[in-house]
């Protein structure tokens, strides 16, 4: 069941930051490449941004600990994170897709959504498809999923079948069977705990979860069980929202393993707030509010924010927003989860920069 008519087209780069720094340094290629925090020999802090699937092939995987990266593969290629490299390449893809679909949602700096329900079928977004994936290749050298679905949700699921270089189209008579003999953490927002907990009730693949009854998952995990259900039945009602629809920027991660240590923690914070900022200048807005969120076992969840004196794009303001309203969770208690949403948005090209925007709040 799904929306009638509608068409997205969900892509995502293949491991986007590895393949930015090989193709800077084609004597990278076929190398376990894993951009991240400085190792320090297996004793640095902070966690993996994303690998190279040569690194994958050790277990190394994006939010893992770099330390235990360094572990699993010690003579892999350990880099740096280098974002204006890859905020510059983003771009590039990003010119790509708008010449494709005029509802473009990028939320992320290496994915987006398309609504291209205009080409007015399945057959021809695939070759829609097939052509947006060459034409990124030929321009940028890089590789990417693309999945075609009825709802934003299904796409994304589709564009993670047959990575990397995939292309997977789910029509709307065949998002059921897609979908049923999935893991559960395949739904979107399903992660380890939540996949844990499912698990232990006997639902292992979607198909369990849209035949449960939607009470016991309202009893278990509340207005998200609603949402899990309703996704796992192939309901998604979620529209491809362009730049201009655009009320705040957020990005979140979750977290391998809980972790109570304060450096990851603090590590994690600085590192989306320099991504949901970097979002907000890509789109040439400010921001005038700053949220944390911090969600521990158990799905308790906090989120604590900060009105700024002035509208700011300025990364370092926004950073130093973000850690002071993560300083009072840095108590010992594990987090499973955080991120970091920035509010009370303006175009950005209606004023002069201040001076002050450059100083700390």
């Amino acid at each position: 069941m799904t929306t009638g008519g509608r068409i997205v087209l969900h892509v995502d780069m293949d491991s986007f930051f590895a393949s930015v720094e090989v193709r800077r340094d084609p004597s990278l290629a076929g190398r376990p490449v894993i951009v991240g925090a400085d190792p320090k020999g297996g004793a640095g802090r902070g966690v993996v941004s994303t690998c190279s699937y040569e690194a994958r092939r050790y277990g190394v995987h994006s939010g893992m600990p770099i330390s235990r990266a360094y572990a699993f593969c010690p003579h892999g290629v350990f880099l740096p994170v280098d974002r204006p490299l890859y905020i510059g390449v983003s771009e590039e893809v990003m010119a790509i897709l708008s010449r494709h679909a005029c509802r473009i949602e990028q939320v992320s700096i290496d994915e987006a959504y398309l609504d291209v329900s205009d080409a007015g079928s399945f057959p021809a977004v695939g070759t829609l498809a097939a052509a947006i994936k060459q034409e990124i290749r030929e321009e940028t050298g890089l590789t990417c999923s693309v999945g075609v679905a009825p709802g934003k949700a299904f796409a994304k699921i589709a564009s993670d079948y047959q990575k990397p270089d995939g292309l997977t189209i789910v029509t709307p008579g065949e998002v059921a069977a897609f979908l049923a003999p999935l893991p559960v953490a395949k739904i979107p927002g399903v992660g380890k705990k939540t996949g844990e907990d499912l698990n232990r009730m006997g639902i292992q693949t979607v198909g369990d979860l849209a035949r449960c009854d939607v009470q016991d998952l309202i009893d278990r995990f509340g207005r998200s069980g609603v949402l899990m259900h309703r996704l796992a039945r192939g309901i998604d009602d979620g529209e491809v929202q362009s730049r201009e629809g655009y009320k705040s920027v957020s990005r979140e991660t979750t977290f391998d393993e809980d972790t109570a240590d304060s450096s990851i923690l603090s590590g994690t914070i600085g590192d989306l707030a320099g991504v949901v900022a970097e979002a907000l200048a890509a789109d040439g807005l400010r921001c005038r509010t700053v949220s944390v969120k911090v969600r521990h076992r158990g799905f308790e969840t906090h989120t604590r924010s900060r009105t700024l004196p002035r509208f700011t794009a300025n990364p370092e303001v926004i950073r130093q927003a973000a850690c002071g309203l993560l300083l009072p969770f840095l108590n010992g208690t594990a987090v499973r989860l955080l991120g970091v949403r920035l509010s009370a948005l303006e175009d950005g090209h209606t004023r002069q920069t201040s001076i002050d925007e450059f100083l700390s709040p």
